[in-house]
Parts: C-alpha cells; structure tokens; sequence
C-alpha cells in the first residue's frame, strides 16, 4: 500500500444502528499492516463494540463529548481530551452518554488477532457486553461472532454529525 492523505469528512463512513457511526481510515478492501485508527462517532447509549480485550494495546482519545469508559469491571466518564491506553488485554469499552454525540479517536495494534469477549455483568448494564463468553486467534476459537443477530453496518452517504472541537 503506497501513502495517502484522506479528510475525515471524504472518509468512507460506515454506520450501525447498535454501534454508531465510524471510519476506519484504510482504502476500501485494504488493512493496514502495523497500526489500525479509526473514528466512532456515538449517540448516548451506543458502545464502540463489544467488552473485549485483545492481543495487542489499544488507545482512545475523546474529541468531542462524553462517554463512559467501562474498563477491568470499572466505570468511568470521560471527557473531551481524556486519553485512555489499554495494554494488551485490558478488557473495556466506550459507550456514547451525556446528551448528544460524542467522537472518539482510536489507535490499536495490528500484530495479532487474539480477542476475547468475557461475560461482564458491568458491560451487560450498558448493552455492551457479550452473553456467552468468545475468543478467537491465539486464545482459541470458540465458533460463532459474539456480533451475530446485532444490525449489519451500512454505508453512510454523507459524513457523520461530526461536531465542532472548539
């Protein structure tokens, strides 16, 4: 893959009901090797993804609005600017809150595929938690996506409500 520059309001956006809006800033049908980034953009209520840890650190950065970190069976507002760094796996999750979006920049690793999404009863609160405990890549395979009956992404036409970071 040769070096690009793309805006985040030309991003392809995808978005789903469940987890918000996102971009994973990578061209269409390609991954970067070494390091993923992407932007969510979540309503109150919408977690990034589901409680889970994995293989390689994860960071976050809020850009703009609140939300609740759910991170070791912890709970935890944050804030614009709050910077979150999770060493390889910290089990958490974001979820949107306060009363309009919030957007939420994050950076991971890309050297392994190891994840596990444990039963978290804090996680399950905020229906951000799996019901069945799964993994997959080095910590094993345990059959079907903890994703599956949530909506499918669909692509947005347009860009996301992408507040002002004034």
């Amino acid at each position: 893959m040769d070096w690009f520059v793309v805006n985040a309001r030309e991003a392809r956006w995808l978005d789903n009901e469940k987890f918000g809006a996102y971009t994973r800033f990578e061209p269409e049908g390609e991954r970067l090797e070494q390091v993923g980034i992407n932007i969510s953009v979540l309503g109150p209520g919408q977690p990034m993804a589901l409680y889970h840890g994995e293989e390689d650190q994860e960071d976050f950065l809020v850009l703009a609005g609140t939300a609740t970190l759910l991170i070791e069976g912890h709970e935890r507002l944050l804030e614009q600017w709050d910077f979150v760094h999770c060493p390889p796996w910290t089990e958490h999750i974001i979820v949107g809150s306060g009363d309009g979006p919030c957007v939420v920049l994050a950076v991971g690793g890309r050297e392994h595929d190891g994840v596990v999404y444990p039963v978290s009863e804090l996680a399950l609160r905020h229906s951000a938690g799996a019901t069945e405990e799964r993994r997959r890549g080095a910590e094993g395979d345990a059959g079907e996506s903890p994703y599956k009956g949530f909506p499918e992404d669909r692509e947005l036409t347009g860009e996301p409500d992408l507040p002002s970071l004034a």
